[in-house]
């Protein structure tokens, strides 16, 4: 049996992810499980797209859906620029894709159409997504798919429950035993290792900011990241500019 490895928000950092994914010495029969947010800050968005969908040709890949590569989505497919979207890494991912063929935007409208909104293993009762989940009684019961994605609360809630010493857990985080998600930058101003609160490991390390790109092994817990992803793309902001 390979390992089961999670790889936290990208944010369009590809050399980042290739030197994280490298450190994690990659073995064929390794499932490798991606929280979302492939694209938005650095300049190689569609660059990263298309790494992604390589390495899911020669290895077991399950990619789940970000809030940003929605947006992302969204202009591909309708347009769609909303001011916020640009000044939160959008205009980086924009001007990458106006520089594609249509042959290759059509490639990628595809492999963001087929991302996955959560990921549960019923052998470990392990949730992966992007972001969260409100219904009490789990994912599956969900109400508004879009939590999926964009949720806080989940994460807030473990937080509070952990800093409580709370002996019993919510509702909510007692469907699983161990959820795993990214969206939440767990610091913006330096490179973090991946944290526990409750239940819950939040993955994502501030890729988009001054931090890294992360990959944690399930079941060990040993981890592995880029150096900051910000020494790969000299004289970009990222999103480190944004309000």
């Amino acid at each position: 049996m390979g390992r089961t490895l999670v790889i936290g928000d990208v944010h369009s950092g590809k050399r980042a992810l290739e030197q994280a994914l490298e450190r994690a010495n990659l073995k064929p029969d390794d499932h490798l499980i991606f929280l979302g947010d492939y694209v938005d800050a650095w300049s190689e968005a569609a660059e990263t797209v298309d790494f992604l969908i390589t390495l899911g040709g020669t290895v077991n890949c399950t990619f789940l859906r970000g809030n940003h590569d929605d947006l992302c989505l969204n202009y591909l497919t309708r347009s769609e620029a909303p001011e916020m979207w640009l000044l939160h890494g959008g205009q980086q991912t924009k001007d990458s894709y106006d520089a594609q063929s249509q042959e290759k935007i059509d490639q990628h409208i595809a492999f963001l159409q087929r991302l996955e909104d959560y990921h549960l293993d019923p052998v470990s009762n392990r949730l992966f997504l992007h972001a969260g989940f409100t219904n009490l009684r789990g994912v599956q019961h969900e109400y508004f798919s879009k939590m999926y994605y964009w949720d806080r609360t989940l994460w807030e809630l473990a937080r509070v429950v952990e800093q409580a010493g709370a002996q019993e857990l919510p509702q909510r985080l007692n469907n699983y035993h161990e959820i795993f998600i990214g969206h939440t930058p767990i610091s913006k101003k330096e490179v973090v290792t991946p944290t526990r609160a409750a239940n819950v490991w939040n993955i994502d390390t501030g890729a988009a900011f001054k931090g890294a790109v992360s990959v944690l092994d399930v079941e060990s817990k040993e981890f592995w990241q880029s150096d900051p992803v910000e020494q790969y793309y000299p004289g970009e902001p990222g999103r480190n500019l944004a309000p």
